[in-house]
């Protein structure tokens, strides 16, 4: 099990589920490829994320693929952290990256899924994610979130877009 500090609701501090996919040294393994592959490190400054990301372990990397690595997630929601649907949750460091947006993003749960998972999660661009967690803050309905609830089992069984 992995906790990491994630900012939600109201910009209150919590701590956020999952299984760990990554190394114990991730952070060293993410500085050395960073600074050893400048087409990795283009990667990273757009998504935040990578394809081919040298922290995450085998067993790690079926996790993410099947977002089982989610899952404890749900006691984050019984504790009132999270919701079931809404913006992914974010660290401290990201904030900054949503500017004007992070008022919209303080203004509900973050979620297990989300528009963003639904809308090509991995392989969408950071600023991307910000205008879609915006977008759901701004037009939340029971609706949306039944939307993206069944959006999400296609997205995860037969989407290639999470690592």
């Amino acid at each position: 099990m992995f906790r990491h500090r994630r900012v939600g609701f109201n910009g209150k501090s919590f701590d956020c589920l999952k299984f760990r996919t990554m190394a114990t040294d991730a952070s060293e393994r993410l500085r050395r490829h960073l600074e050893s592959d400048p087409a990795a490190a283009a990667e990273w400054q757009t998504t935040r994320k990578l394809r081919k990301d040298p922290r995450v372990t085998p067993i790690g990397a079926l996790l993410r693929k099947s977002s089982l690595d989610e899952l404890p997630q749900l006691f984050n929601v019984l504790r009132g952290d999270m919701s079931i649907v809404g913006p992914r949750p974010i660290t401290e460091e990201e904030l900054e990256r949503y500017s004007d947006a992070v008022h919209a993003y303080f203004s509900c749960r973050p979620g297990i899924t989300g528009l963003w998972q639904v809308s090509g999660r991995s392989t969408t661009t950071f600023q991307r994610r910000v205008v879609l967690d915006s977008y759901y803050a701004h037009n939340w309905s029971m609706i949306l979130d039944a939307k993206i609830i069944m959006a999400t089992v296609p997205a995860v069984c037969f989407s290639n877009t999470a690592y």
